[in-house]
């Protein structure tokens, strides 16, 4: 069984003593168990994401739909099952359009699938190979906060263009890259008081290290907060922040979060780019809407992040964020939730060497956040 350290210092401690386990090669995918794959196509290719494989009827796939899309090194995966009595509707009756399964990319499915299930992780899908004329792809899941399953893939013996039982799709040239390269991290909410279980799962679990923590002193307004410890694996590139309500005197964005999804899971993910003022003027110009801070904010933005690359006016323009470290600095913006339930959504981020995520820019967003909680009744 897996124990929960409750005093964060011995949980420290213990990141420092032990070394790492598992080695995650890459992010593979992100799938998403949606209410209708086909119309949620035409959403994503507005992100400029192409689809490029799919999994369905055509395929002798009798259970559900699934199409591929990809852009720069992100590829998402979109599901929909056939009958009303899937798993697959019952999840998306109870969740809505979310993340299901956020898969990694391993040198050994069999070893990590050992490995993580030794240290008290619940297994969902032991080792299991798959081939066609392509070759052989491995894959196992474990079960991670809420619904959501951590997935292993192992792909070097794979020509394929993702895996057996898809069929390559021809290149749609209607759709438009924006410019997103990478997934930079991907946020789960948890139950109050959860937080610290997390993240001792992460460590134990997976060998993962805390990078950050910022508790409800750091991240509050006049109304709310919430407490975050971000995990990260052994390169730094893989991250993982762990978000859970505190008291507040009105109800904060993570518990209408919980209260929505009817638990944990992915709260948004976070897509990186080398140009956010060109991806950003690109998406707003298709028509994707972001959560826009008050125009306070960027009177006194030049004094406080400093000299930076790009234009304040464009950033201002744009309704985009920054923020400094010891590093460097960033840029992020977020958009609104992808489905009517206010649940999850999209960032997009640039770092000029910053490794954080944005501190200085919490509580101005949380308050942009909150006015859109209050023009819902949520708050």
């Amino acid at each position: 069984m897996l124990k929960e350290m409750t005093q964060p210092v011995a949980q420290e401690r213990a990141m420092d003593q032990e070394g790492d386990f598992l080695k995650i090669n890459a992010m593979d995918h992100v799938e998403l168990w949606v209410g209708n794959a086909r119309q949620a196509v035409y959403y994503w290719k507005v992100w400029g994401f192409k689809p490029v494989a799919y999994s369905g009827l055509e395929t002798k796939n009798r259970r559900y739909a699934s199409y591929v899309l990809e852009q720069g090194k992100i590829r998402l995966v979109l599901s929909t099952p056939y009958s009303p009595h899937d798993e697959m509707a019952a999840h998306h009756l109870l969740h809505g359009d979310g993340v299901k399964v956020i898969a990694m990319q391993v040198d050994s499915v069999e070893d990590a699938y050992r490995e993580t299930t030794t240290r008290g992780a619940k297994g969902v899908q032991s080792p299991t190979e798959m081939r066609d004329d392509n070759g052989i792809v491995r894959t196992a899941s474990i079960q991670g906060y809420g619904q959501t399953l951590f997935k292993f893939v192992e792909r070097a013996d794979y020509a394929g263009k993702f895996l057996p039982g898809y069929k390559s799709l021809a290149e749609d040239k209607t759709v438009k890259p924006v410019g997103l390269a990478a997934i930079d991290h991907i946020v789960g909410n948890v139950e109050l008081g959860k937080m610290n279980y997390w993240v001792n799962w992460f460590h134990q679990v997976l060998g993962f290290r805390q990078i950050v923590h910022y508790d409800d002193k750091v991240i509050h307004t006049e109304y709310s907060a919430l407490m975050s410890k971000v995990m990260g694996d052994g390169s730094g590139r893989i991250k993982f922040p762990i978000n859970e309500p505190a008291e507040g005197r009105k109800k904060s964005q993570i518990e209408e979060y919980l209260d929505y999804n009817v638990g944990p899971g992915v709260q948004h993910l976070a897509l990186i780019t080398g140009d956010i003022i060109g991806t950003v003027r690109e998406l707003k110009q298709r028509g994707l809407e972001f959560l826009r801070v008050p125009d306070a904010y960027y009177q006194s933005l030049p004094a406080r992040v400093g000299k930076i690359q790009e234009s304040y006016d464009d950033i201002a323009e744009l309704g985009i964020l920054a923020d400094r470290d010891d590093e460097g600095y960033l840029l992020q913006i977020f958009s609104r939730p992808i489905q009517d339930r206010p649940t999850m959504f999209l960032e997009i981020i640039q770092r000029h060497g910053a490794r954080g995520f944005g501190v200085g820019n919490f509580k101005a967003l949380f308050e942009s956040i909150e006015i859109e909680q209050a023009k819902r009744g949520n708050l």
